[in-house]
């Protein structure tokens, strides 16, 4: 059963225009996904899907895979289902190209759930530590039943307090590492268009929820930071910066 990474890279992103080009410590941010992810597989394996030419030439200067696809794809994981024709995996791990912090080993974790798990959908979570985050429409909060099966997913801030006592503790958002096989691909194709759901949230992996695929949520590194928005990328650097004193 073989698995590879793909890394959607869109370049015209609405809230940050030009964002996996953007340079953090001196090296563009979907340089750094890519690089994390070849710490969990070979180069060969992983390829970085786009529909700029200059996201291409940069990803095969530093001799990453890269698949053109259309400026039409209207989430990453179509943009995925363009190019499973021309892949020949059995498991296919996303990895957005906006996690310049994302940890090897939750992808490494998120293959080996996938393989023992082949006809559920993987996503990630971890822990939400500010108040900032909870309360931010650019992080996707998540509600999982006690198995880790995902409930729903939401931009805004849940569970809701009705006491005027409030906690962190148990509050989770997602994390953008997926695990598909090639038939939860298809079942993306074949769908065409977001759901009810899914185009109020924005949120992709709601398309499932609503056809009632199951959705396998796993504890990820709480290290992660995905950037949303310019501000985003002084949160990864303060953070790097403290890795490498």
């Amino acid at each position: 059963m073989k698995s590879c990474i793909v890394i959607p890279a869109r370049y015209k992103s609405t809230r940050f225009p030009g964002k996996p080009l953007k340079k953090i410590l001196g090296k563009e941010m979907i340089i750094h996904v890519a690089e994390a992810a070849s710490k969990a597989l070979d180069k060969e394996h992983i390829f970085i899907l786009t529909d700029d030419e200059r996201i291409k030439k940069i990803v095969e200067q530093k001799q990453f895979n890269c698949l053109i696809t259309s400026s039409n794809a209207i989430t990453g994981t179509d943009r995925i289902t363009e190019v499973i024709d021309q892949l020949n995996y059995d498991f296919f791990i996303n990895v957005q190209g906006d996690e310049p912090l994302v940890n090897p080993m939750d992808i490494i974790h998120c293959i080996e759930l996938k393989k023992n798990n082949p006809s559920l959908v993987i996503n990630g979570f971890t822990q939400i530590i500010s108040w900032e985050d909870f309360y931010s429409h650019n992080v996707p909060k998540v509600i999982m039943d006690k198995d880790n099966f995902l409930i729903y997913m939401s931009r805004s801030p849940i569970p809701a307090f009705k006491s005027r006592e409030k906690k962190l503790d148990g509050l989770k958002r997602q994390v953008c590492i997926y695990g598909f096989s090639k038939g939860d691909l298809m079942f993306i194709k074949n769908a065409k268009k977001k759901g009810f759901l899914e185009e109020r949230e924005d949120i992709e992996i709601l398309r499932f929820i609503e056809n009632k695929k199951k959705v396998l949520m796993f504890e990820c590194s709480a290290n992660s930071i995905s950037v949303d928005i310019p501000e985003d990328v002084d949160k990864v650097i303060s953070f790097l910066n403290l890795k490498n004193e």
